[in-house]
């Protein structure tokens, strides 16, 4: 048989778990949730700033414009570096099973800063310089991005099946890493094809 201690203890347990219930509600706004998915947002659109209108056929020295996007869904805020690279073909583009970039070398790079909820957004110039053709194969010896110029020296061969000598131009996204004190593969990249044609 229960004691009045108990019905007290059991009326007093009633009550807090009975007034829980009815602040909930309140106490979301109070302590909200961080429960989802936390990720990052990388970017390319064409120059109408649409997912359209990429520049694809491109000639020697012809400025192309792009623009280049991140958004910071992290929870927190990020500071984050973008890596600009150019490759032909058959040379490597990043890991995603791995998670780990690609071993071509970094033309080019922005340094962001984002809150959570942030979006960067910055518009970006290009264009091949010294272009050469022999037989089956082009050689495309620098970029111009932005007004610097990077030497690539990179040949790329007639694709006979597509019709085109192409070469990507892509963008890694990296994240500071304050436990290590440096920048980390983000496992976010990006890229547009280029077929590189004859001037006119």
């Amino acid at each position: 048989m229960l004691r009045l201690e108990d019905f007290e203890t059991v009326f007093v347990l009633a009550s807090l778990v009975g007034a829980l219930l009815v602040a909930s509600p309140a106490l979301f706004f109070v302590f909200p949730s961080r429960a989802g998915e936390r990720f990052s947002e990388l970017y390319v659109l064409g120059p109408g700033r649409m997912a359209e209108g990429y520049p694809f056929n491109v000639k020697a020295n012809e400025t192309c414009k792009i623009f280049l996007g991140v958004c910071n869904h992290m929870g927190s805020s990020a500071y984050y570096a973008v890596y600009l690279k150019f490759r032909n073909q058959v040379e490597p583009l990043p890991n995603s099973t791995a998670g780990t970039s690609s071993p071509l070398p970094s033309l080019y790079e922005y340094r962001v800063l984002l809150s959570d909820g942030g979006t960067w957004e910055a518009p970006l110039n290009f264009s091949l310089v010294g272009v050469s053709f022999s037989g089956n194969s082009c050689f495309v010896e620098s970029l111009r991005i932005n007004g610097v110029v990077s030497h690539v020296g990179k040949a790329g061969l007639w694709d006979s099946e597509n019709g085109g000598f192409f070469f990507q131009l892509f963008f890694e996204l990296w994240v500071y890493d304050p436990v290590s004190g440096g920048f980390l593969f983000h496992d976010r990249f990006v890229g547009i094809w280029l077929n590189v044609t004859y001037v006119d």
